[in-house]
């Protein structure tokens, strides 16, 4: 069974990998990508890194039923309780990275730009929160 991984890092490798997908695979065009279908799998790549942070610092799992998925809300709802500024970062990141690139593949390179720097700043808030041993909500 493989070692589990430091959870900032390995979400930040999931970053890393989102841009290593669009700058090989998604051909930028000027202020486009060509490729959808790679902006969308670098949407959901960087999604899937933004929830592993906030699941490392967010205690959003602990009252969940057997079989239960978690909503979007219930992260929304631990994060504001932790940083009243964060659930706007939140939203933001949720709106670009997980519907307009993962579902839409919007194609345009600010958007994308500007989804991967909302992931980044999550990722860094959780590192910052992961490190201060503040896993408890």
């Amino acid at each position: 069974m493989a070692e589990l991984q430091h959870p900032i890092r390995e979400a930040e490798r999931y970053l890393q990998n989102a841009r290593q997908i669009l700058s090989e695979k998604a051909e930028k065009d000027g202020d486009y990508y060509n490729d959808s279908k790679y902006v969308r799998m670098a949407g959901n790549t960087a999604w899937s890194g933004v929830l592993i942070a906030l699941d490392s610092v967010l205690n959003v799992r602990a009252n969940m039923k057997k079989g239960q998925r978690l909503d979007f809300k219930d992260y929304q709802s631990a994060i504001s309780k932790k940083d009243s500024k964060m659930p706007r970062v939140l939203y933001n990141a949720y709106n670009l990275l997980h519907l307009s690139l993962g579902y839409d593949g919007v194609t345009s390179y600010k958007v994308v730009q500007d989804s991967l720097e909302q992931a980044k700043m999550i990722v860094a808030w959780a590192d910052k929160h992961y490190m201060n041993g503040s896993t408890k909500s």
